[in-house]
């Protein structure tokens, strides 16, 4: 008679499920919220406990599989352009780690074991999770070196100027390259409204200004500012060369990075429709 612990059960199929919904959010270059997306693996992880429970059987249904799957996804992924790409991905990398596993069970492996697509394992408990951090830093190891231009993250950020200090949530995206053409370090891209308490009451250049930002470069002059502001060129989909007002800053820390004083481009238009994130930095 095989024993099956819940705890076990739950914890090895949470930090699994994480893994995977990690995984097709990096394949297809999606931003990654890892509140939601332990949200979603958090799903997954009951799910996987509550099958073993007594009556529960009828949860091993295909369909009822299907769902919570699509669930899953859904918590981690909800809102987004393209969810069907990510949940097709997230398939598929789940049946890649099915088969990985039902391999070593046919080559004579003891530890992991799949009873009805729910995996569980025999390990102890230690064992489980030190075979959990190994897989992360394999993962994490792969996917910086085979898909790095894909990778987007939302991170806290704080900007520092003077006595200052403004909290944002930053997406870090390597495939932006905007740097600063006599540094060569990145530049942050921000929200113009967002940066308005970094200012004095009344000196905040304002969304139309900044649209114009030779002429509200222009009257920063004489001004404390006339020494931190650049005009900063720029290229994207449909803007062969723009320019944009960017304020040198004397700090800026996204995440755990410590960047020190650089160039902080303020954008006259929001960055996003959803509104997840207000600043946009290259890694």
């Amino acid at each position: 008679m095989t024993v099956v612990y819940i705890d076990c059960v739950f914890l090895l199929n949470f930090v699994l499920d994480y893994l995977l919904l990690l995984a097709a959010g990096r394949l297809t270059g999606e931003v990654l919220r890892r509140g939601r997306i332990a949200l979603g693996a958090l799903v997954g992880g009951a799910y996987a406990s509550v099958v073993f429970l007594p009556h529960m059987s009828f949860l091993e249904s295909p369909l009822c599989k299907i769902g919570v799957a699509v669930l899953m996804v859904l918590t981690a992924y909800g809102g987004i352009k393209r969810l069907l790409r990510v949940c097709l991905v997230f398939f598929a990398v789940s049946a890649a780690l099915g088969g990985a596993i039902f391999a070593l069970e046919l080559l004579g492996g003891q530890g992991l074991h799949v009873h009805n697509g729910i995996i569980y394992s025999s390990m102890d408990l230690r064992l489980i999770l030190l075979a959990a951090a190994a897989c992360y830093v394999v993962i994490t190891f792969v996917f910086q070196r085979s898909a790095a231009h894909t990778y987007r993250e939302t991170v806290p950020a704080v900007l520092t100027l003077g006595k200052k200090r403004v909290a944002l949530t930053a997406l870090v995206d390597t495939g932006n390259t905007l740097t600063d053409p006599v540094t060569g370090r990145p530049v942050m891209v921000a929200e113009g409204e967002k940066l308005a308490a970094l200012f004095p009451v009344g000196e905040a250049p304002s969304s139309d200004a900044l649209r114009h930002p030779v002429e509200a470069m222009g009257a920063f002059d004489g001004t404390q500012w006339q020494g931190r502001c650049r005009l900063l060129p720029y290229q994207a989909v449909g803007v062969e060369c723009g320019l944009l007002l960017a304020l040198r800053m004397d700090q800026v820390k996204v995440g755990k990075e410590e960047y020190g004083g650089i160039l902080v481009a303020l954008s006259p238009t929001r960055l996003t429709d959803g509104g997840g994130y207000s600043a946009l930095i290259g890694a």
